[in-house]
């Protein structure tokens, strides 16, 4: 099982994970030419891809995802939600609608959806597993919830978002309203928020840690990276993180 991402951000998302002949993108936020030039990077073409999950109707995760799944012919997961509050997504051909709470198969990966506080009409974020290793991607929350937290523990490898540190956010350029809409309940995790998350999980299994969809205004590698590693008791600079330009590489679990 590895993953790699091919950015994360508000610019646009989308992260690979592979196991075996199984290869699923999460998430398309770019362009159908921007994602070619993305994937390539991994050594992979979109006729490599097994299909799309979508977290949820934001134009960072979904706008690319349309367009992208017609010219390949890819099948599409989505909620019922996300499904109807993006007209495009309708005139999808291969539409797999999902319950947030059930898991399910794509290929040889297990996927598991859980919803997630978000202003959004019926978020998810998603845990994989190749039935021996587990991974876990969690962004775009205002908080957590126990839900999460029993989803995410005991994870082998963690994308967790640290969008923000509330400090700079606060003495910011934002507009009040935005501010307030990101600090919010159903906006997204600072580093702190991610921090508290990180120990209140099971982390005897971790091997990967990738800080994600951190704000290019409002936050910096090294804060996120302080956040987290203090919580594990490692070096910042076991921390991966997730940029808007290149993602990460290719992260193999082992």
């Amino acid at each position: 099982m590895r993953f790699a991402s091919l950015g994360s951000g508000s610019r646009g998302n989308a992260l690979v994970v592979e196991v075996k002949q199984t290869r699923l993108l999460l998430d398309c936020g770019f362009g159908i030419r921007e994602t070619v030039a993305r994937l390539s990077r991994l050594d992979l073409r979109p006729e490599d891809l097994t299909g799309i999950l979508i977290t949820h109707e934001h134009t960072d995760h979904i706008g690319g995802a349309v367009k992208f799944a017609r010219r390949y012919a890819l099948p599409v997961w989505l909620t019922h939600g996300t499904f109807t509050s993006h007209a495009l997504a309708q005139t999808l051909p291969d539409i797999r609608l999902i319950d947030g709470h059930s898991p399910f198969q794509a290929g040889e990966i297990e996927v598991q959806p859980f919803p997630v506080p978000h202003d959004a009409r019926e978020p998810v974020q998603y845990a994989f597993s190749s039935g021996s290793r587990r991974l876990g991607v969690l962004t775009d929350t205002g908080g957590s919830t126990p839900h999460i937290e029993a989803v995410l523990s005991g994870c082998d490898a963690l994308v967790l978002e640290c969008n923000h540190d509330s400090d700079m956010l606060r003495e910011g350029t934002y507009p009040p309203m935005l501010k307030q809409r990101v600090a919010g309940r159903f906006g997204h995790l600072d580093n702190s928020m991610a921090a508290r998350l990180l120990a209140s999980l099971d982390n005897s299994k971790l091997q990967h840690l990738i800080a994600a969809h951190l704000s290019e205004k409002n936050n910096k590698p090294e804060l996120a990276r302080a956040a987290l590693s203090g919580v594990l008791n490692c070096e910042p600079e076991w921390i991966g993180v997730a940029d808007q330009l290149d993602g990460f590489g290719w992260r193999q679990i082992l």
